[in-house]
């Protein structure tokens, strides 16, 4: 069984490749990407209930993602989601879907995941852009409540 944290780097990871391949491709990609998954303690990979938990948070990520682009890029001065690197792109829609539509989530749990993942994957400089445009997003999400 995954914990939270992992469970969100799953999600990342499997999100991540939205950007590489097209809406009928991803379905084959939800199997290489579970073959791709570490193999644990019990011989294997994820399972069953992690793997509907990513499967399922991906796809409702994707589902929304014309929407979350456009708040991201109201969101941003000078960059929009076209010019941004792909590993900022998806931990910043990950975490806008988490401020925007999963009250479970608090919006300062979902910047704080968000910035360690883009820390890891992306650039040197990743983890405080995402922080910045992650930071108004949630002003915009507590405006809304």
């Amino acid at each position: 069984m995954m914990g939270r944290h992992e469970l969100r780097e799953q999600v990342f990871r499997l999100l991540f490749r939205v950007e590489f391949h097209s809406a009928e491709e991803m379905e084959e990609q939800k199997v290489l990407f579970r073959e791709d998954l570490p193999v644990g303690d019990t011989g294997s990979a994820v399972n069953e209930k992690d793997m509907a938990y990513i499967t399922a948070r991906s796809g409702s990520v994707q589902e929304k993602l014309a929407q979350i682009d456009k708040i991201i890029d109201d969101n941003t001065d000078g960059w929009d989601t076209t010019r941004m690197g792909k590993v900022e792109l998806t931990v910043l829609r990950l975490a806008a879907y988490e401020i925007l539509y999963d009250d479970d989530i608090p919006g300062s749990v979902a910047i704080n995941e968000a910035v360690e993942i883009a820390k890891k994957y992306g650039q040197e400089t990743s983890g405080g852009f995402v922080n910045a445009i992650l930071a108004k997003i949630l002003k915009l999400g507590e405006s809304d409540s």
